[in-house]
This record gives structure tokens, C-alpha cells and sequence, in this order.
């Protein structure tokens, strides 16, 4: 895509986006609701058509062309099956449309059946299905086509948590027994995390950043990105910096951090900057162990964080309170085993590394972070 710009109504949606997938590459777009990412795969659909740029698929322009003259395959979040037609009648239904061989419709049909585990629904109904297996029927459907590029519209939306962490597995595995070309689209950040091999993020019609998923989580090039992506979220406050005998600080209420020069050095640090400061919750360590004793390593206690309540999870805790009298709620992970022995109105002493910390220019939002 290049230069691509959407608007309905004259309300911009998409304002100027590129976007590259390499061929056999799984590429995620997530952002929050109303960010244009449905907008965007409608597009590249042509199920709608761009006001201004271009599209291209395996080295020719489709911009103008028609869905059906694009070769690819879409799976929606509402499985768009016929209801009236069997599972093979549904994978057949589009090979027989473009007057595809009887023996290659059944041969693609068995091979994306073995696949999918299809083999015994072949003669039931969509209804008698459930949300995973009708998925999967989608998924096949799309399969069988062996289009060049391949399209997922938030396809696990309507499925419980477990069928989607196990779908959610059976498309990165059809994926790379196929070696497609995939563009997937959710808001599910657990799901673009897991799936990309190419993340992009986007936000108000416009990729705020893009990169390999764990390259984006941990290095993240706006606030926007920092916030977004990460469950729980980053925490964020605004802050000052300091030079204290020689080292940078920065320093807000109740919380004083250490910063690494090389990564944000020179004339990014000034004193008396204010900056947001962004400390992902498993980024904070418990500066004691459950038995109360000194276990930091000799380093400086960055915070106390007072507790006002513990989520417990079993194999990882959770905890809830602020910084200071007044302050913002502060999320803090704990390992089960500790946070079994923390309780609401205890104080808790934090450690934060340097490598760990994050900070954002206020007034842009953009990342102080020379890497």
C-alpha cells in the first residue's frame, strides 16, 4: 500500500498509509476500535475503494480491480458460512464457482480437512456445529482457494477464551504449513503478539509503529504503542529530570529512577525536563522476598508502593495501589508464591533497573530512546 487514504462522509479514516508484507510473511494490524484497521483490509478486499494511493498484490496494481479479480481469501468474524449447505458443500461452494475439476475440488477439500480436523463434520450442517469448528470450516474454505494473499477480519472475536488460544494456534500452524501470505487484523493484542511475524500498529488512520513483536513491545516509539500494547498496561506519570551527583534521575511523586545515559543521553536530558516515565508492571521488582528480607541486590529503592489490593492468579500476582498519597493507580506483577504473602494496606519496596525504564517527550509523546 502506498499512500493510501479512506474518508466516509468526509471523516477521514485512513490518512496516508504504507504498508509492505513480504511474500509467505504473517503480518498483524491491531489498534483500538475506530483506528481504521477494518477499513484498511476492506480495502485491500476491494470491498471498498481507496481515495487517493495505491494497492499492489505480487507485483501488480489492483487498486481498481474488482474483489474477485484480486486472488485472495477472507475469513470474517461472523464466519459467513450458508447455512443451508453441509461443511464439503461449503468448501466446494467457491472451486465450484470458478469451474474447478470435480477429483481437484475433493483433493483440496481432503487435504484442508486433514488439516483443520474437518474429517468427520464434512456431512453436517453449520448449525450443528460449534463457534471453533464453524472457524475452522471459514479457515478451510478460505484454504482451499490457494489464493495469493490471505485475509483474517478479526476471525476469533466470537469465540470463549479457550477455543481462541486453540484456534488462535491452528492459523499460525495452517499458516506455516501453507507458507501463505497473511494479513490478519484484530484488536486483541494477545493475539497479534502471538501470530505476527510483522506487527503494525495503528492509531487515528495512521501506523504509529511497526516491527517484529517483541522489537515493538519492548521499544516502543510512541506513548500510544507503550499504553496499548502490554495487559496489564505500562504505568505511566509525569516526571522530571535531575542529575544527582553526576547520574541522571527522574523523578516523580513517590518514585525516583535511574536513567541510562546511552540510551537516552545527550540533548534529550536537560534538567528540570518534563517527561512521561513509563515502567511496565512485571518491570518492577519486589525489593523484599516473602520473608521480609533485603533481596535487591544492593540496589536503590525506587518506590513504595502502598497496596490496596492483590489479584492472585496462582502462578503470578497482581497488585493494585499508588505511589503516594493521591497518586494514580500503579499495577505491580508479582510472582504467585510472593503475592500470596502480600496483603491490601501493606508497603511494598520497588526496585526499578535502567534498562527498564521508559520515557516520552510530554508534549509529542514521542520516545526519548536513541536505540
Amino acid at each position: 500500500m502506498r499512500g493510501v487514504k479512506k474518508a466516509f462522509g468526509g471523516n477521514p479514516i485512513l490518512r496516508g498509509v504504507d504498508l509492505d508484507i513480504d511474500e509467505g510473511k504473517f503480518a498483524v494490524l491491531v489498534g483500538p476500535s475506530g483506528c481504521g484497521k477494518s477499513t484498511l483490509l476492506r480495502l485491500v478486499a476491494g470491498l471498498e475503494q481507496v481515495d487517493e494511493g495505491t494497492i499492489s498484490l505480487a507485483g501488480r496494481d489492483v487498486t481498481k480491480l474488482s474483489p474477485g479479480a484480486r486472488d485472495i481469501a477472507m475469513v470474517f468474524q461472523s464466519y459467513a458460512l450458508y447455512p443451508h449447505l453441509t461443511v464439503r458443500e461449503n468448501l466446494a461452494f467457491g472451486l465450484r464457482l470458478r469451474k474447478t475439476p470435480e477429483a481437484e475440488i475433493d483433493a483440496r477439500i481432503a487435504e484442508a480437512s486433514a488439516m483443520l480436523g474437518l474429517d468427520k463434520l464434512l456431512t453436517r450442517l453449520p448449525k450443528q456445529l460449534s463457534g471453533g469448528q464453524r472457524q475452522r470450516v471459514a479457515m478451510g474454505r478460505a484454504t482451499v482457494r490457494r489464493p495469493t494473499l490471505f485475509l483474517f477480519e478479526e476471525p476469533l472475536s466470537n469465540l470463549d477464551a479457550a477455543l481462541r488460544a486453540e484456534v488462535r494456534v491452528d492459523i499460525r500452524k495452517l499458516h506455516d504449513r501453507l507458507n501463505a501470505t497473511t494479513l490478519y487484523v484484530t484488536h486483541d493484542q494477545v493475539e497479534a503478539m502471538t501470530l505476527a511475524d510483522t506487527l503494525w500498529v495503528l492509531n487515528g488512520g495512521q501506523v504509529e509503529q511497526k516491527g517484529a513483536p517483541l522489537e515493538v513491545y519492548n521499544r516502543p516509539r510512541t506513548r500510544f504503542v507503550a499504553t496499548f500494547l502490554g495487559s496489564p498496561p505500562m504505568n505511566l506519570v509525569q516526571a522530571k529530570l535531575a542529575q544527582v551527583d553526576g547520574a541522571w534521575k527522574a523523578r516523580a511523586p513517590g518514585l525516583e529512577v535511574s536513567l541510562d545515559e546511552a540510551r537516552f543521553g545527550g540533548a534529550q536530558l536537560v534538567e528540570g525536563k518534563v517527561v512521561d516515565l513509563g515502567v511496565r508492571p512485571h518491570d518492577f521488582l519486589p525489593a523484599v522476598s516473602i520473608v521480609g528480607a533485603s533481596d535487591h541486590g544492593g540496589a536503590t529503592i525506587a518506590a513504595k508502593l502502598k497496596v490496596e489490593i492483590v489479584e492472585s492468579l496462582g502462578f503470578e500476582a497482581f497488585a493494585y495501589g499508588t505511589l503516594h498519597e493521591g497518586g494514580a493507580r500503579t499495577i505491580v506483577r508479582l510472582d504467585g508464591e510472593i503475592g500470596s504473602a502480600v496483603k491490601s494496606g501493606d508497603e511494598l519496596p520497588l526496585v526499578v533497573r535502567p534498562e527498564h525504564v521508559h520515557l516520552f517527550d510530554h508534549d509529542r509523546g514521542v520516545t526519548l530512546d536513541r536505540a
